[in-house]
């Protein structure tokens, strides 16, 4: 496998604040940054280039995809399908994209893996929120599906009496509850690997 060499351009799919650190790094580096989005964002200050589309506008992705040597996203609440349509110049995949936009599916994959997640049950409809209460107990935390970040979509239990509360504050699912998890510290893992699988 070969590295990218510096003086390439990387395009990032999306404008705001997690692109421009992506990019603020990639300079760094000595990489080039061309931004797609629909509207100026953070990450057009410090771009070389910026092209204006919808994220699901296949052709638009494409064209923007032609003039990069390599894509990437900086949030994962786009469709996979339009990201697909660009094949192999995407990185992480829209197969990634795919299991980070939803919760279950994401849950799912770490369990396939071997890791173990907190304690967690699929909420389709509000009686399904209580039988996961059961399952999963309390203090728990309401998550939607999809579609959330930065704590936004998700709603609290402290006991089984918040269940109306916290349906509602998600918006009525479908969604995740997730067990609280006792921790001293919390620290993220980032993993990747090349091409070649190393």
């Amino acid at each position: 496998m070969t590295a990218l060499p510096p003086g390439s351009t990387i395009g990032i799919i999306g404008s705001g604040q997690l692109g421009r650190m992506i990019g603020v790094a990639a300079a760094q580096l000595g990489y080039r940054i061309h931004v797609y989005a629909p509207d100026s964002g953070p990450a057009n200050d410090i771009a070389f280039a910026h092209s204006r589309g919808a994220y699901d506008d296949i052709d638009a992705l494409q064209a923007f995809a032609a003039q990069v040597d390599v894509v990437t996203y900086e949030f994962e609440n786009i469709a996979a399908a339009p990201i697909e349509a660009l094949g192999d110049k995407v990185r992480p995949s829209a197969r990634s994209l795919a299991v980070a936009q939803d919760r279950v599916r994401e849950k799912r994959f770490v369990e396939e893996l071997g890791g173990r997640p907190a304690r967690w049950a699929e909420v389709a409809d509000r009686a399904a929120l209580d039988a996961a209460i059961a399952t999963v107990g309390c203090p728990a935390v309401l998550k939607t599906t999809r579609f959330g970040y930065d704590g936004k979509g998700q709603a609290r239990l402290a006991s089984p009496a918040d269940a109306d509360t916290a349906w509602d504050a998600i918006g009525e699912g479908p969604a995740i509850l997730e067990a609280f998890v006792d921790f001293e510290d919390e620290f993220s893992v980032v993993l990747a690997r090349g091409l070649d699988g190393r």
